[in-house]
């Protein structure tokens, strides 16, 4: 809870200075009038931060994740269903979660409310952590008074997001670890082991197989530039993120991530189910469909495909049809775009838009569970190939050796 400095004169008309906690600056000063203090001034004692802090702060460490505003969602639903008010239950979650930063971020918007600023303007002011959607459910809430609707819809939404999102982790885990463990396994051999055997081998006066030519060599140029080599990898990845940190890197990345082969077509299919369940949400909710598109683009976390959606609500301002647009940006199945269309002659794109969602989370499931079967294959050739390689390296001239030795 934060701290207030206040000057103030008791009844006597004394000069009274101290220190007080309360929940905000009015709140302090009903506290401290409560005790016939005529107040003079009152002021936040700001914190000293601590350098390691700071120093977090600007990384984005301890930034709060999607698990905290599932979380947060479901608590402020809970509480404003059960009808307390809003400034009294940001301040209590302000004081019960564990997150500094997002303590501190429910602190200011608990000050903009008794401020005067209303409750999707406060929340606007932290776009980084609540978007663009969840700032428009929230405005359709209050304006409809059924904010615990809005909290309650954006939980159910996040929550299915956060499903969907760790069933694709999930499924890159294992064919990551196999490619990590087989690059440190080459690592290993090319700087430790090969160069062992190949002591061995210049001992003998004896021409070697080309396979192992080419692993010395390698081993040779691993040994000695091994620093250089992890030094340019790190600033290839560094200067890769930089990059992809701009809007241009952004879009060729995510477009490029969509062109990856069988986990491509999955990422498409999975941000699309993302995208029509946030459609579908919003416009049930009464959001216009203009907005609700600009709101779904922003949270879709692609901007290939923010693009294309920006590009549909261009298109509706234009006067087309939903359909038409959706068919122009050539990411929707002939299913989907059957769905949609039966959606706007009936007035119910909401519903179509829904099971859109629930069709295309089928998919994603069903080729998630399968993707393993897919991949294990692959790494299997892959590896035995390396192995292969590597055996036919080392193999072949000791089996040279030994034949020259029996002949001795």
């Amino acid at each position: 809870m934060p701290t207030f400095i206040y000057k103030a004169r008791d009844t006597r008309g004394q000069l009274q200075q101290g220190e007080v906690e309360a929940v905000s600056k009015d709140a302090a000063a009903s506290l401290l009038g409560s005790q016939g203090l005529i107040l003079l001034e009152v002021q936040e004692k700001k914190a000293r931060g601590k350098p390691l802090d700071d120093l977090k702060r600007r990384l984005g460490i301890g930034q709060p994740g999607l698990a905290e505003l599932i979380l947060f969602s479901r608590q402020m639903y809970s509480l404003t269903k059960a009808g307390v008010p809003m400034i009294q239950s940001l301040a209590r979650l302000a004081d019960s979660t564990a997150n500094p930063r997002f303590a501190e971020v429910l602190r200011e918007i608990v000050r903009d409310l008794e401020g005067g600023r209303d409750v999707a303007g406060s929340f606007a002011r932290h776009p980084n952590l609540f978007g663009t959607l969840y700032i428009s459910m929230l405005r359709v809430g209050e304006m409809s008074g059924r904010l615990d609707e809005a909290f309650l819809r954006m939980y159910e939404y996040l929550d299915r997001d956060k499903v969907t999102l760790d069933r694709i982790k999930s499924a890159i885990r294992y064919p990551s670890f196999v490619i990590v463990a087989i690059l440190i396994a080459i690592g290993i051999l090319t700087v430790l082991v090969i160069p062992a055997f190949a002591k061995v081998f210049s001992g003998f006066q004896m021409e070697l197989p080309l396979p192992t030519r080419m692993i010395l060599a390698f081993s040779g140029f691993m040994a000695a530039y091994w620093h250089i080599i992890l030094g340019g990898i790190a600033l290839a990845v560094l200067a890769f993120r930089r990059w992809t940190a701009t809007e241009k890197g952004r879009l060729w990345w995510d477009r490029a991530k969509l062109r990856i082969p069988k986990i491509g077509d999955i990422l498409l299919r999975a941000t699309l189910a993302r995208f029509t369940r946030a459609l579908s949400m919003a416009l049930g909710s009464g959001v216009p469909i203009t907005q609700a598109l600009i709101g779904v683009a922003r949270a879709s976390d692609n901007m290939y495909l923010a693009e294309k959606v920006l590009g549909m609500r261009m298109g509706i301002e234009r006067g087309d049809t939903m359909l038409r647009t959706a068919i122009q940006t050539g990411l929707f199945t002939p299913v989907v775009l059957q769905m949609l269309s039966v959606g706007e002659e009936t007035g119910q794109v909401d519903d179509m838009m829904r099971e859109v969602a629930d069709f295309y989370d089928r998919e994603v499931e069903y080729d998630i569970a399968n993707l393993s079967a897919i991949i294990e294959p692959v790494l299997t050739v892959v590896v035995g190939v390396m192995v292969l390689v590597l055996a036919l390296g080392v193999f072949l001239p000791m089996w040279e050796l030994t034949q020259i030795a029996s002949r001795r």
